[in-house]
């Protein structure tokens, strides 16, 4: 798959109660106001929430996709080439994750 800013941010808007805002110089997406999703580096990335012991073993495991930012190292955050992603099965569980991590709990119930 050769995914791109627009699959990312087509199937972010999909998901209950996403906003797309421009913070920090680039597209920010937020469940309910909470960030969830970042496209940095012209959209070829996306940065997402991910625990950070899930986090370490992803960068180890598949450092061709995974990666973590100088800044975002203290942080629960991973960022994604979106270039190395093996298909749309693929895109979407990480970002549904990562909205999972951020969206309030009633939204969460609401949605199973």
């Amino acid at each position: 798959m050769n995914a791109t800013g627009d699959d990312v941010r087509a199937f972010a808007l999909s998901l209950p109660e996403t906003a797309e805002q421009f913070t920090w110089g680039m597209p920010t997406f937020r469940v309910a106001g909470k960030l969830f999703l970042t496209l940095p580096e012209s959209e070829t990335s996306m940065a997402v929430r991910c625990p950070t012991v899930d986090r370490d073993e992803l960068v180890v495991a598949e450092p061709h996709k995974f990666w973590i930012a100088a800044h975002e190292a203290n942080n629960p955050w991973v960022r994604v080439h979106l270039a190395s992603l093996d298909d749309r099965d693929e895109l979407e569980a990480i970002v549904v994750d990562s909205w999972r991590q951020a969206a309030p709990r009633q939204l969460l119930d609401d949605s199973e």
